[in-house]
């Protein structure tokens, strides 16, 4: 049975649901620039979070990192960026619109939406020139005596300049990595698919430090963690998979790369690249500062420059490709329901608290009481706007995995209705018991039902 999600359906849920807007929109918004409203920052930072658990907080060989988005000048070019992290471009004469050279054959003409650029009679394009993706800015008071500077293109570079400070602090040796999570910026030339591929996104990137000999195994490795990382939290085998990188496509710093790709709607498109970047940064910052970027071991004087292994992946992409999974439609009672099936430790709500009667004082008092409660641990949600079915749904929307509901048993008998999400089973539970039945809950092991 195909996947009932397309990105206008997402696009619908998400804007509705309050997960993403379009950036300035009352100005008529501005080209792949998307604002997040309160469940998506939720939802990003919830996949933040476990993401840094993974790289730093399960292990003992990966420190974290944050450095500055805008870094000295001479760091992109050193890194090779300044004269090439460039894209071919070509502009239609009759359209007026830009695209990529390498992408036409997946872009829709600007005249006839049904073609591709260059195919009907009407286009007139020009010769590719190449584009360069960053952001450029000025630093200083005035524009004649200023640096000029750009908004980092990536994460990566501000780990290398800094793996001097850090090898010596971390008291960690190879192989060891620095992780590390923040803002870049790439002046995208075809933008698009929401939000796939933004000018504005946040990269998690982590640089592992290996002995040179070691590097083709840690490669590996680090393809099989991050793989399981996605299926540990509910991405289904059957839209994931594994391209290595023929030698053409390799960029002039991998020896190895492949790309963990995922089936969206667009189709298959890389999720989180793993890149084997060999000792290629370190030698390029160590001739262009001066500074020798190797380890020493002080015990035996041993000294190398390490290899670098290189998962990098999106937060903005990956927040994507867990809503399209966890996106689904079905029947109940003879209504259509929509609902977010995402893992709990994801769900940016993770249990909603509903007086059955708002209007009844009685049950909303110990409503609220309980999620005064609840709202310690987790986060929780207190709704009491419109009929009991129409907040079921709007919580299932939301991608929330417990509904608990204060009814007219409660005022008996100290008992409330929990409701799962995915099951839609309910059970009556002690309410001076909820908020440890559902710590439990969701600390249980959790596989989606989707069927492959």
């Amino acid at each position: 049975m195909p996947d009932a999600v397309t990105m206008d359906k997402l696009v619908s849920l998400a804007r509705r649901r309050g997960f993403v807007f379009p950036s300035s929109e009352i100005y008529g918004g501005l080209g792949s620039s998307y604002d997040y409203g309160h469940y998506g920052v939720l939802l990003k930072e919830n996949v933040k979070a476990r993401w840094l658990e993974a790289m730093v907080r399960e292990r003992d060989d990966i420190v974290a990192l944050d450095s500055s988005v805008i870094l000295h000048p001479r760091v992109w070019e050193a890194s090779g960026h300044v004269s090439g992290f460039t894209d071919p471009l070509v502009d239609c004469r009759h359209c007026k619109l830009r695209f990529r050279a390498d992408h036409l054959g997946e872009l829709e003409c600007g005249a006839r939406p049904s073609k591709h650029p260059g195919e009907t009679e009407l286009c007139d394009l020009t010769e590719p020139r190449q584009f360069n993706l960053m952001f450029q800015t000025r630093i200083g008071a005035l524009e004649e005596s200023g640096l000029d500077a750009y908004l980092r293109p990536e994460t990566a570079q501000g780990i290398f300049v800094n793996f001097k400070n850090v090898a010596q602090i971390a008291r960690r040796k190879p192989p060891f990595g620095i992780a590390q999570i923040g803002k870049a910026f790439r002046n995208e030339i075809t933008p698009g698919n929401f939000i796939f591929r933004t000018l504005e996104f946040e990269q998690m990137e982590m640089e592992y430090f290996v002995p040179p000999a070691e590097a083709g195994q840690w490669y590996e490795y680090w393809v099989e963690q991050r793989l399981g990382w996605y299926r540990r939290y509910g991405i289904r085998d059957s839209h994931l998979r594994v391209r290595s990188h023929e030698s053409g496509e390799l960029s002039h710093y991998s020896s190895a790369t492949s790309d963990i790709e995922y089936l969206f709607p667009i189709g298959w498109s890389e999720l989180e690249g793993i890149a084997n970047r060999g000792e290629y940064d370190l030698r390029a910052h160590t001739e262009a500062s001066g500074t020798r970027l190797e380890w020493v071991d002080s015990a035996s004087g041993e000294r190398f420059v390490p290899y670098v292994i290189e998962p990098a992946a999106g937060v903005n992409r990956s927040m994507l490709a867990f809503l399209v999974d966890a996106y689904d439609e079905e029947v109940v009672a003879e209504r259509p329901r929509t609902v977010l099936r995402l893992h709990p430790a994801l769900a940016p709500v993770k249990v909603a608290v509903l007086p059955l009667i708002p209007r009844s004082e009685d049950m909303s008092s110990k409503a609220r009481a309980l999620y005064e409660e609840l709202r310690r641990a987790v986060v929780a949600e207190y709704d009491d706007s419109g009929q009991i079915g129409r907040r079921y749904r709007r919580q299932d929307e939301i991608g929330t995995p417990y509904a608990l509901t204060i009814d007219e048993q409660t005022l008996e008998d100290e008992t409330v209705t929990i409701r799962d999400r995915d099951s839609l089973v309910q059970e009556r539970i002690s309410i001076q018991g909820a908020r440890a039945f559902v710590l439990d809950r969701l600390a249980e092991d959790w596989k989606t039902p989707k069927s492959d």
